[in-house]
């Protein structure tokens, strides 16, 4: 019996979108594209897209090979190593599909896992987020990998277990509504979250790396702490920041005139205060906080102008039912200016 023809339609777009950054990855390339090819073929339209960012290797020839194989297969590259944001980025403005997965390309996640993760997008979820439920990672990097995943579920309400995994699936909609930059793609469902966007995960398997050595370290899983303050930030302060620099200014000030107050009840009793630190002190308390407050106006002011050049399709609108773009005295105004 005959393997079944591979679903290439000539100037249709594919349904699904599989981003691929990689570095220094020649040897997987091959297996990894015959995967993905094994678990699509004949279920959906694809293309996979691998971005080489400043590989050293044969990466790029491999990819090369594997273009002029099979037309579904697309490759990008970047002028030097700028990082697996990048990487992302560049796949993910060049996708075609409505359901766009990301994955590694060191074969640790398995292609014949794709249909899980499409069947849940399918299902109505916006974010499918790979969950490694038995990792093979050292022990110690394994407790801080735990540690984190926990303190994130505690700092941002999104219950994932496994932040760090790179297997997500999206919908168009969310990879072209988010930036990513930094290290912070692996918070995209976290931002998507805030955004709106339906997330949920699903169990995966996790396998020994066959080629090369891991660049993941201990150091990324620090970072990821410090990246944590960010998008805490940026979910619940970026749209109001008078909240946070106010709410700190405030209490600076406040503080600053409790105890220059007390110095100046000391002073009307005859006390010398010139010469405290604490009046200093308080003077620069009372000084900062009012520096905060002031950078809450302006983060208002900022976030009120560009809030006034939103526009109608910018809005988290998921879907309308009877509902029309204009008033018809609007589109009577139109007309007329038309005619």
């Amino acid at each position: 019996m005959s393997a079944p023809a591979p679903l290439v339609t000539l100037g249709a777009d594919p349904r699904v979108s599989i981003v691929v950054p990689l570095l220094n990855e020649a040897e997987s390339l091959p297996e990894l594209a015959k995967g993905i090819a094994a678990a699509l073929e004949g279920r959906e339209t694809y293309e996979l897209i691998f971005v080489d960012d400043g590989s050293t290797d044969d990466s790029w020839k491999v990819m090369l090979d594997l273009v002029r194989a099979d037309p579904r297969v697309r490759a990008v590259r970047l002028r030097k190593n700028f990082g697996k944001a990048m990487g992302l980025s560049a796949g993910f403005s060049k996708v075609r599909g409505d359901i766009v997965v990301m994955m590694d390309a060191d074969l640790q996640d398995d292609p014949a896992e794709l249909p899980k993760f499409i069947e849940k997008v399918d299902a109505g979820f916006d974010v499918v987020v790979g969950w490694k439920v038995k990792r093979l990672d050292p022990s110690n990097r394994l407790i801080l990998t735990r540690i984190f995943n926990a303190t994130v579920r505690w700092v941002t309400g999104v219950k994932l277990h496994d932040m760090n995994c790179g297997f997500k699936a999206y919908r168009r909609e969310v990879v072209k509504t988010i930036p990513i930059y930094g290290d912070l793609f692996r918070f995209i469902p976290v931002f998507a979250a805030w955004e709106g966007f339906r997330v949920t995960e699903v169990g995966v398997q996790h396998h020994p790396r066959k080629h090369g050595a891991s660049r993941y370290g201990l150091e990324r899983i620090m970072r990821g702490f410090f990246d944590l303050i960010s998008i805490t930030f940026l979910t619940k302060y970026s749209k109001r920041p008078m909240h946070l620099f106010g709410l700190i200014g405030l209490c600076m000030a406040f503080a600053g005139i409790a105890i220059d107050g007390y110095l100046s009840t000391l002073w009307l009793m005859g006390h010398k205060i010139g010469d405290r630190p604490l009046l200093s002190f308080g003077t620069m308390l009372i000084v900062l906080g009012l520096q905060f407050f002031s950078m809450g106006f302006i983060g208002e002011y900022l976030t009120y102008m560009n809030q006034k050049r939103i526009k109608a399709s910018d809005l988290p609108i998921r879907e309308e039912i009877g509902v029309k773009s204009e008033r018809a005295e609007e589109r009577a105004s139109s007309s007329a200016l038309v005619d």
